[in-house]
This record gives C-alpha cells, sequence and structure tokens, in this order.
C-alpha cells in the first residue's frame, strides 16, 4: 500500500518535515516514490506547503494519507 506521510528532517531538537508519498514497508526516514511538500512545526504558525496538483494525484490513485498528513491536508486546504 502506498501512504502520504511524514519524513522527519533536521537536526535534534529542530524538526522539520517533508510531506511524502512511500511505500508502507519503507522506513520512516527511507526512500520515498514522491515528494508532495514540506512542514515547519517550528516557525508560528507552523509553515505548511503543499504541491496541491501532486497530492490530488497520489489521492486519486489510491494513497492513503496518514492521520497526521490527514490533518495537515485538512489545513492546507486539500482535502
Amino acid at each position: 500500500m502506498v501512504k502520504i506521510r511524514l519524513k522527519r528532517m533536521g537536526a535534534k531538537k529542530k524538526p522539520f518535515y517533508r510531506i511524502v508519498v512511500a511505500d508502507a514497508r519503507t522506513p520512516r526516514d527511507g526512500k520515498s516514490l514522491d515528494e508532495l511538500g514540506t512542514y515547519d512545526p517550528l516557525q508560528n504558525p507552523a509553515a505548511i506547503k503543499i504541491n496541491v496538483d501532486a497530492t490530488k494525484k497520489w489521492l486519486s490513485h489510491g494513497a492513503k494519507p496518514t492521520t497526521t498528513t490527514q490533518a495537515l491536508l485538512k489545513k492546507a486546504g486539500v482535502v
């Protein structure tokens, strides 16, 4: 199954996330199929940047977002 999920980047205690499409069996920070956007929780307010066209394409092909990613997509107005 293909999932839309977060990939953690950044230094210790300074998280930065990429919103990626990956196979459910790969590790959290492992290989991904496509990068859809970024999420920076340290900015005030949190910065969410998403490629809407690519995200809708993957959702139409059957990719399932995780619960956290689903909330981020709702905040960005994609879903």
